[in-house]
Formats: structure tokens, sequence, C-alpha cells
């Protein structure tokens, strides 16, 4: 991995003697979101190309980027940049705020909306949901309530707006709450959408009334909205998770009979019914079926049918799936972490390695859960040495250690006498750590 460092990444890159286009540095940001500063130098080594200017959606990759490793000073930087552009707009605080609330930092999130105006971009209504969308996927729903409360005069809701805190109630979980805003809804002349009838049925599904849902879905007939794939692929998850599996197979039958053509995720919610029972001929069946009418399946898919196996002590027959799902699909974080955490597991750091390579190979940038499996599994091991190498690719590409791993690596260097190394590591940890928000 090239080093963060400004001067050899300027270097090597300005060594190339390549130019980049806009949209090439927009394609090279969104493959490198997860390498934190790495993807900063580059960000901003194309900017220094004669008659450059990075896209809106370049500036937004890097935000969220910076914003994903706590680099607030410098995500704050950009956005000044981008004012002095006039290139800012809703979007760019929406995704700040979705970042801070993410890691719970309400009362930033909330800043983040306030002042927008002084930025030059007046919030609207589709901002107003923004926040109250971040929140409530944060789990702070009752925080948005409050919000919604105070400031609906201003913002006057609409379907999207009483979806938003619909499914953050239910969420919550709060089946009353989440009835009375479905109920205030419709008093306030806001006819259901299809996207409020599937959080409706979510929501009552997760609470274990999968009964009442049904009679959601009934209603929604009469009233001319015809149910989707997705709130039959609640509905069949939903009968999996409650190990009704013949009630999740009628409901994908009666989803076909109404000529509703079933995607990726009403297939892998039934694969994962089937799992759950322990039926894999059944799920091997439905992969055939996938296959047939040209539904290539997902990682999640992949990672359903991975982890049954390895839950089942089926190692060998998950890294077979493995080797063949990775044929017919794009693995995620998740997928290459299953693996080299079934490998770890089973003490053969190798394997753990081959998948660890392969991944690099075809351009994935690892996730710090991905990092900080092998990591743990190095320390496992007592390999203090391949151990250090990882956390300190992790630091170089601005990604922070979490205590834990950091922690399982000090206890072992300290083991071996190793302080220097520990004390080494700590500074590169120190210089990651920037000061949070700014105006």
């Amino acid at each position: 991995m090239v080093s963060s460092s400004p001067l050899v990444l300027n270097t090597a890159l300005d060594q190339t003697g390549l130019r980049v286009s806009p949209e090439v540095a927009e394609d090279v940001l969104k493959r490198f979101e997860n390498a934190g500063m790495l993807a900063y130098r580059f960000f901003e080594w194309a900017e220094k190309q004669r008659n450059f200017m990075h896209t809106v959606r370049a500036y937004h990759t890097m935000i969220e980027s910076l914003a994903k490793i706590r680099q607030y000073q410098i995500m704050w930087d950009l956005v000044n940049t981008m004012r002095g552009k006039s290139m800012l707009n809703v979007e760019t605080f929406c995704i700040i705020m979705r970042r801070y609330a993410r890691v719970q930092k309400v009362d930033e999130a909330i800043y983040t909306f306030n002042i927008m105006e002084k930025y030059g971009v007046p919030p609207n209504l589709p901002a107003f949901n923004g926040l109250l969308s971040t929140l409530c996927k944060s789990k702070n729903v009752r925080k948005a309530q409050e919000i919604f409360d105070r400031m609906k005069d201003q913002y006057v809701p609409d379907s999207k707006t009483y979806s938003i805190l619909l499914e953050g109630w239910g969420r919550a979980p709060n089946l009353p709450k989440a009835r009375e805003i479905f109920r205030e809804m419709v008093d306030m002349g806001c006819e259901p959408d299809i996207v409020t009838y599937g959080i409706m049925v979510d929501v009552l599904c997760k609470a274990g009334r999968v009964d009442e849902a049904i009679g959601i879905v009934r209603e929604m007939d009469s009233n001319g909205c015809r149910p989707t794939s997705f709130i039959y692929s609640v509905l069949v998850h939903t009968y999996g998770i409650e190990n009704r599996i013949e009630d999740a197979v009628d409901a994908f039958l009666e989803m076909e009979r109404n000529g509703i053509k079933a995607d990726v995720v009403v297939y892998n919610a039934l694969i994962g019914a089937f799992c759950k029972v322990n039926k894999l001929k059944n799920v091997y069946r439905v992969l055939n079926e996938m296959h047939t009418k040209g539904v290539a399946p997902n990682a999640r898919t992949c990672n359903t049918i991975l982890n049954t196996l390895i839950g089942r002590g089926e190692t060998d027959e998950a890294f077979k799936v493995f080797r063949r799902m990775i044929k017919e699909c794009e693995p995620d974080a998740d997928t290459y972490t299953i693996m080299i955490k079934m490998f770890c597991e089973n003490d053969d750091l190798e394997m753990a390695f081959k998948v660890w390579k392969y991944m690099r190979l075809k351009r994935f940038i690892p996730s710090m859960h991905t990092f900080s499996v092998l990591i743990h599994g190095l320390c496992k091991k007592g390999d203090a040495a391949k151990a250090c190498v990882l956390v300190e690719e992790m630091i170089e590409m601005g990604i922070q250690p979490s205590g834990l791993t950091f922690g399982r690596l000090r206890q072992l260097l300290i083991k071996e006498g190793r302080e220097d190394v520990l004390k080494f590591i700590q500074e590169k940890m120190n210089l990651l750590i920037k000061e949070p928000l700014s105006d």
C-alpha cells in the first residue's frame, strides 16, 4: 500500500505522468472511499492539475470518506471550499448530518441543519426529512419526534416525512406510537403511498404482528395500491424468523400468482427462511431457480448461506460456496470478513491470508472490521510482526484501529517486551486524531 504521506504519494503520482479527468477522479475516489487519508491525498493531487475542477459528486464522496474516519476539520474545510465555488447543495449537508448521527453526534447533526442558511443553502422539506431520517436511523427517534413537533408548521410534512417517523418508531420498537403516526398522517389528509404501506407492514412484522400486516396488504389491494416485491420479502422473511416455513413459501407463491416478479431481495428472504430451518437442499434449489430466471445473487445471498454453513460447522462446504459465489456476484466487506474469520478461528492463517490477498487482488479496500478480524487471528497465533504490519497499514489508510484491536496487539507486544514498537505505533495513531467540529 502506498504511504498516505503527501510527499510520497504526490511524487508517485507525478512520476506516472498521467492526467486525470474529473470523471476518472470521481471513479477513483468512489473505489477508494474506505481508504481515508490516502483518498484525500489523491483528491488534493488531482486538484492541483492545470484547469482541473472536482465535481460536486467527488466532493461529496470525499466528505463522506473523511467523516467515516472522523476527520471533521478537513471535512469542514472542503465544505468551505465548496461554498467559495458555489457548489453546495442540500445533499452536502444531508451527508454530513447522516455521518454525525451514525456515531451518535446528535448535537452536531442538528447543528449542521441549523447552519445551512449561513452557508447560503436555505433548509427545505427534503433537508428537514434528511435530518429526521438520520436521527431515526441512529436510534434517536424521540429527538426526531421532538424536532418534528416543533417545526412541522414551518416545513409542511409529506408522506415521506411521516414514513420516516413511522419507520423510526417501528425500529424503537414502539408499535403504539407507530400506529399514532400512521393515524395522524391520514387525519392530516396525507394519503399513505406504497412506501408508507411497506414500512407499516415491516413495523408490524418486526413487532410479531404478521397476521395484522397481512390485513394491511389486503387493505392496499382494496385501495388500488398494489403490493410490491419488497412487501412480500418482509412477509417471507418474518415467516422464516418464526419458523413458519410453509407460510413463507405460500407468501412467495402468492406473490408470483399476483404477477409480481421475484427479485433478489425476495429470493434472499426465501433463502434465509430455508437456512433458518436448515433446509440446505431447498437453498440450492432456490439458487438454481434464480439462475434459470436470470436473477443474479448478491453479497447478501452469499453471506446468508456462508453464515449458515459455518454455524453448522461445514467449513469446507462454506469455502466451496464462497468460491462459487464470487464468480456469480460481487462480494462485500462482510463476505471477505466472514471467510477470513472462519479460517482464523480454525487456526488456518495461511488460508485466511489467501482470502485476504484475493480480496486485495480484486482491488477491494478492506474495512476496519476486516482488518480487525485478521489482526485478532494473528494476535491469537502470537504473530506480533504481521499484526503490526496490518495495524500500520490501517493507520496509513487513515483508519483508526478499534480499542479492542489495539488492546490485543498491545498485550502481545508487552508480553514480548516490545515496548519500543508499541510506542512507535501509538505515536502513529495519535497523528490520526484531529480536532472535531469546526465552523
